[in-house]
C-alpha cells in the first residue's frame, strides 16, 4: 500500500468517530433545552399564573363635587374635577375623599403645561396619580379603589 492510501485510511475512523460525538452532543444539548423548557412551561409559569391576583370587579363610582383649581409652573393654573372607581369590594360604606383631593393637588402643583396638553402627559399624570391613590386607599388587603376618571380638566 502507498502512503496515501494509508493516511486515508487512518483519518477516516476518527472522521467517523467525531462525527458520531458531533450529533450525540447536539442531541444532548437539544434534550437538555427541551427539558428545561418543560420545566418552565409546566411548573414555574404555572406557579406565576397562580399567584396572579384576579382582577377587582367594578362598584360604585364617587364624584368628588367641587373642581380644584391648581397652579402649575410658569403662571399657568389647571382646573380639575375627577371620580374615584370603586371596587365592588369596597361596598356602600362612604368614604373621606380629602385625602384624594389632596394627593392630586400634590401630583399637579408645578408641573409644565406643555406636559399636561398632550394626551402621553395626562395619562402619565393620571396613572401616577391613580398609584397614589390606591396606596393611600387600599389597606389591609382590601382592594378599594381601582380607577379614576376625569369629569374636567382645563388648563391655562
Amino acid at each position: 500500500m502507498s502512503k496515501d492510501v494509508k493516511e486515508a485510511t487512518a483519518e477516516t475512523p476518527t472522521k467517523k468517530k467525531s462525527k458520531k460525538m458531533l450529533i450525540i452532543i447536539a442531541l444532548a444539548v437539544v434534550l437538555l433545552g427541551g427539558g428545561g423548557a418543560g420545566v418552565w412551561f409546566f411548573f414555574l409559569k404555572g406557579d406565576a399564573a397562580e399567584a396572579k391576583e384576579p382582577e377587582p370587579v367594578k362598584g360604585a363610582v364617587v364624584a368628588i363635587e367641587d373642581t380644584m383649581t391648581i397652579n402649575l409652573a410658569d403662571a399657568h393654573y389647571l382646573k380639575l374635577g375627577f371620580a374615584l372607581q370603586m371596587t365592588e369590594e369596597a361596598g356602600e360604606e362612604e368614604i373621606d375623599l380629602a385625602e384624594a383631593r389632596d394627593l392630586a393637588i400634590d401630583n399637579y402643583t408645578g408641573k409644565e403645561i406643555a406636559e399636561l396638553e398632550t394626551e402621553k402627559g395626562r395619562l402619565k399624570a393620571k396613572e401616577e396619580l391613580l398609584a397614589k391613590i390606591e396606596k393611600a386607599y387600599n389597606v389591609e388587603d382590601k382592594h378599594l379603589v381601582m380607577g379614576i376618571y376625569f369629569t374636567s380638566f382645563v388648563t391655562q
